[in-house]
């Protein structure tokens, strides 16, 4: 006699299918965070992909593609809202039609976060929206909700992994404060090297006193060694995950100092009119480094496998 089919099994297949279409996503729209997302385990590579799924959409949303398909700023406005609006029900409810959003709330609801850090997240891409430039205050509001919180996002799912030294509140302070600084740094490595397209095809400049104009090579000297800081301020907490996961943002963390450094070595007036990129042979031997760098580390620290 057949057995019965389990309850909960259309829900399991929605959900697992809501994911997969989301590891499309990032493969699709950013090789840099596919490969170091290919290092790490792979539930743990499901719910990454889950985070940055919803993002990337949202961000879809107010950078162009929303009006590339005719939508007016209200109705790109009004979209947002609603996929913002989508994104909290499904966290509350366990459901969306959306698969993006579905499979983001199913990964909300394990790990434990939800709208304190979603609220943030649609308030900066509201922003772009609204903001043309930008001052040092509503700068550091935007980099919180824009990238900050993603960071946070992904600690919640790395402090799950049982390697995570995350049992104190010291502890878990540590890896806070240095995800924010890690997605900080990634975020302003971004508007560098975007510097001329967000301002002439989007009309907006997130630096003050950086717009293609008047960038200059003392300013971005300094823009620099601000976001170098939050890359060298993160490293204690990246040593603090679990080892499956550590290779991973290591990685992450390579390709954008290797940027950085890219950025440096080009004249602040070419810079606003090129897009630097990292060589895929670079990027694998970062990842070679990254890999090599966190086993070394597990080895001193005398960690073992779980």
């Amino acid at each position: 006699m057949p057995q019965a089919t389990p309850a909960h099994a259309p829900l399991s297949l929605y959900t697992g299918t809501a994911l997969a279409a989301s590891g499309a996503v990032i493969e699709r729209y950013s090789t840099s965070f596919a490969l170091a997302c290919r290092t790490l385990p792979p539930a743990v590579r499901r719910d990454i992909a889950g985070i940055y799924a919803l993002v990337r959409v949202a961000d879809e949303v107010v950078d162009g593609t929303a009006g590339a398909a005719g939508l007016g700023t209200d109705s790109v406005r009004s979209a947002l809202d609603g996929y913002e609006a989508e994104v909290a029900s499904a966290i509350d409810t366990g459901f969306s039609t959306d698969l993006v959003v579905h499979g983001f709330a199913d990964v909300a609801r394990r790990h434990g976060f939800g709208t304190e850090l979603t609220a943030p997240f649609f308030a900066s891409m509201r922003a772009d929206l609204e903001v043309a430039e930008h001052d040092g205050a509503s700068l550091q509001t935007y980099i919180y909700g824009s990238a900050e919180v993603v960071g946070l996002m992904c600690l919640e799912v790395f402090m799950d992994m049982p390697g995570t030294r995350s049992g104190t509140p010291e502890e878990r302070e540590l890896l806070r404060t240095t995800a924010r600084r890690l997605g900080a740094a990634f975020q302003k490595v971004n508007f560098l090297r975007d510097l001329g397209a967000d301002h002439d095809e989007l009309g907006r400049t997130y630096f003050p006193g950086a717009d293609p104009v008047h960038l200059d090579e003392a300013r971005k000297e300094r823009l620099l060694a601000d976001l170098t800081a939050d890359l060298d301020a993160a490293v204690p907490g990246i040593l603090a995950l679990d080892h499956r996961v550590r290779r991973a943002v290591l990685i992450a963390h390579g390709l954008f100092e290797e940027l950085a450094q890219r950025i440096r070595e080009v004249p602040a007036a070419e810079l606003t009119r090129r897009r630097i990129s990292v060589p895929t042979a670079v990027k694998l031997r970062i990842a070679a480094r990254a890999l090599s760098t966190s086993a070394r580390f597990r080895s001193r620290a005398g960690e073992v496998s779980r």
